[in-house]
């Protein structure tokens, strides 16, 4: 068996992150992955999808975007460079190609079972980010069989999908992106629609993400959240990146033919049942809207940027279908836009799960002794789970774990 100090488990940017800062702190460590380095963004991601985030925004510990776009949006290739290109620049010790099986508790700390045998580790962290499994609800069990189900994680591109209309379920940064897509390629799309979160993709001059970190909007703590689990749960930004820095929304699907619908309750064979609640979640993502450009406005009056006029509230763009035959309307696809939820079969760690299977923490610590996470949603700020904000986490959570193996030497001592 071989010894370290510490197990990084995903080399993705949370990972490498953690590394570069164990590193720092003079900590020996590995990262294992199942894959190759940043295997979620090779190959569960679409082909055209660029990040959400402009690239100036791409920065992690020790390092940041060498191009000469910092204005635009990286592409899944340039991601994987990036990546890669950090992890040479301080020579990560990262280990692909290495499936964790199991982590359980041993003598000395955690015994952590792999497809190329076991290593003994003080202190573990789990980095296999937000997007982990889709969280596909359990009516897709009652769609009949002839109609082909995906997720954006097995999505692909409009010529890859069997012939006919798309229903695409969600309309979060994955929903709507996709339906945009299919709808310009000449599908005929409907898209169920639920709570989302829509937001222009500039305002007063500069990209709206621009604005919400000059706001502080997005360095804002999880405990000064009111409902912390809640706040987990919202649905990632309504926004594409692109060349011409488009906006993209319920009205912007909506006035390109996407059949607009409310939230999906229910399916049954080849028929669909639909909430009449696209009025209420609209008007709700308008007020939300309203308050975040109430506090940008605040910072860049300071600033004297340009004003401009508020987007105005969609109108309610047709009535919810209380119902929908999916054959008579030649739908052959549904796509499960719907979010990721978190899967460790592998963390073997009584006391560690809550009742609903989410790992418990409080900012990447949890109650096991040793063990960490990060690179979740809202983990100790809003943009925890972004490419830009796992740096500020991962050095937080690296003095962590120095603390716990100084204590656990003191202990054996």
């Amino acid at each position: 068996m071989r010894n370290t100090d510490a197990v990084v488990i995903g080399a993705g940017q949370a990972g490498l992150a953690m590394s570069h800062c164990l590193g720092r702190l003079g900590i020996e460590h590995v990262v294992l992955e199942r894959g190759r380095l940043g295997e979620r963004w090779r190959s569960e991601r679409w082909d055209s999808l660029r990040m959400l985030t402009p690239n100036w925004m791409s920065r992690l510990p020790g390092w940041s975007y060498r191009g000469t776009k910092p204005d635009g949006y990286m592409s899944m290739a340039e991601v994987i460079g990036h990546l890669e290109g950090y992890a040479r620049s301080f020579a990560a010790p990262v280990i692909t190609g290495t499936d964790v099986r199991a982590v359980r508790r041993a003598a000395d700390g955690f015994r952590v079972e792999t497809s190329d045998g076991a290593w003994a580790a003080r202190a573990v962290v789990v980095a296999s980010g937000q997007c982990d499994v889709p969280r596909v609800p359990g009516m897709a069990a009652r769609l009949a069989p002839a109609i082909s189900q995906l997720s954006p994680s097995t999505y692909r591109n409009p010529a890859l999908l069997a012939p006919g209309g798309v229903l695409v379920v969600g309309a979060s940064a994955s929903g709507v992106q996709i339906a945009d897509e299919l709808q310009r390629a000449g599908r005929h799309v409907t898209l169920a629609v639920g709570r989302h979160t829509r937001l222009p993709r500039l305002y007063r001059g500069q990209d709206i993400l621009w604005w919400m970190d000059q706001a502080g909007v997005l360095d804002e703590p999880a405990e000064n959240m009111r409902d912390l689990r809640a706040a987990r749960r919202q649905p990632s930004l309504q926004l594409v990146g692109s060349a011409e820095r488009r906006s993209i929304d319920i009205g912007s699907l909506h006035r390109l033919g996407v059949r607009i619908l409310g939230r999906l309750l229910d399916l049954d064979g080849k028929r669909a049942r639909f909430a009449d609640d696209l009025a209420h979640t609209t008007a709700a993502a308008h007020r939300r809207l309203q308050r975040l450009l109430g506090r940008i406005d605040m910072v860049a009056d300071l600033v004297a940027a340009p004003r401009e006029p508020w987007p105005p509230a969609l109108p309610t763009v047709e009535r919810t279908a209380a119902s929908l035959d999916l054959a008579a309307s030649e739908i052959r696809t549904v796509i499960w836009a719907t979010g990721f939820r978190r899967d460790f079969p592998w963390l073997c760690l009584p006391g560690l799960f809550d009742s609903e299977g989410e790992a418990r923490h409080s900012g990447g610590v949890t109650p096991v002794g040793g063990l960490y996470l990060i690179g979740m949603r809202f983990l100790r700020r809003r943009k925890s789970s972004f490419l830009d904000g796992v740096g500020r986490d991962a050095a937080e959570l690296a003095m962590e774990v120095r603390r716990y193996l100084a204590t656990t030497v003191r202990a054996a001592a």
